[in-house]
């Protein structure tokens, strides 16, 4: 042995088992040990007591706490007389989401989509305050929304009363601001090369915006649109505060009531409905958008902008 190869193995220290396993875990150039394992767990945690819910609302009894069977219709339409289908209360209930949802969607998304354009195409030295006013829904506390919504219709806008038409005001001035978020970043995605083409090629603003801007924004607006109905239905700080009473209760106010008492199952199957339609409305956006913007590349249109043929 060398003299030299005698001087190293002195000089470096011995690496003991504790070292050994505190390298192993600070990790600074291998791959994430730990990330998936987190992200599993907060999955899990976020997954497991919906699923539990849904269970049983097919329970064949009429526990929600002990799983007496398995019962695929009782508690949706089976049963003659506490089944979603069957209980009148339920039936407005659900009829009274899905039509908050419903006039949310058809008007938060256009005036949402208005709102974009401008906020993105004005230049001057009010537009950072109004796009920080644009987004102060998205910080602000839902239950400091709530509140103010009540006390400004209950001690300003006296002549609207509290129910349906004061919880579509509400889930509007909440859900606004997602439109904006959403249709704003596809306006920034696709440019303003198209708008000036077709300002080169004679055409009106109104005719772009009709012929050009809107067909390109398209799959941002049907986005906007299932992602505002998503929102709607399950809010229940707004919809709660903005209530005349039991014939304005949506599924969350439902819900809450129920399990302050003795809920059936068929409280689980509402809820069950409620957790399907939101899903199925932030798949079917995914989908929209995948499909309607196949092909581009970051910064393009893609084949929409052969709307600009007509021109």
């Amino acid at each position: 042995m060398t003299e030299a190869v005698v001087r190293a193995r002195v000089a470096t220290p011995q690496r003991t088992p504790l070292r050994r396993f505190l390298d192993w875990a600070r990790n600074p150039w291998g791959r994430p040990r730990f990330l998936v394992l987190i992200t599993w767990l907060y999955v899990l945690i976020s997954i497991v007591p919906v699923l539990v819910a849904i269970q049983f609302s097919f329970n064949a009894g009429r526990s929600v706490t002990a799983w007496q069977g398995f019962s695929l219709s009782r508690w949706y339409w089976g049963d003659p007389v506490n089944s979603v289908w069957h209980d009148p209360t339920l039936q407005n209930t659900l009829f009274q989401s899905l039509k908050l949802a419903g006039l949310d969607m058809l008007i938060a998304t256009p005036l949402g989509v208005i709102l974009a354009i401008g906020l993105a195409r004005w230049r001057g030295p009010a537009s950072g305050p109004s796009n920080f006013l644009m987004l102060f829904p998205l910080v602000t506390p839902e239950i400091v929304s709530g509140v103010a919504l009540y006390l400004v219709i209950t001690y300003l806008f006296t002549f609207i009363e509290l129910g349906t038409i004061a919880q579509v005001m509400g889930h509007v001035t909440f859900s606004l601001s997602y439109v904006v978020v959403i249709v704003r970043g596809r306006l920034f995605s696709i440019g303003r090369q198209y708008e000036e083409a077709a300002a080169d090629l004679g055409a009106t603003p109104w005719e772009t915006l009709r012929l050009v801007l809107l067909p390109l924004l398209m799959p941002a607006i049907f986005s906007s649109l299932m992602i505002v109905f998503a929102i709607s239905i399950d809010d229940f700080v707004i919809s709660q505060w903005l209530s005349c009473g039991a014939g304005c209760d949506t599924i969350p106010i439902r819900i809450y009531g129920a399990t302050r008492a003795a809920p059936l199952p068929s409280v689980n199957a509402l809820a069950a409905l409620m957790v399907y339609f939101t899903l199925a409305a932030l798949g079917l956006a995914y989908l929209l958008f995948r499909f309607m913007t196949r092909g581009e590349r970051p910064g393009q249109g893609g084949h929409m902008v052969h709307g600009m043929g007509g021109l």
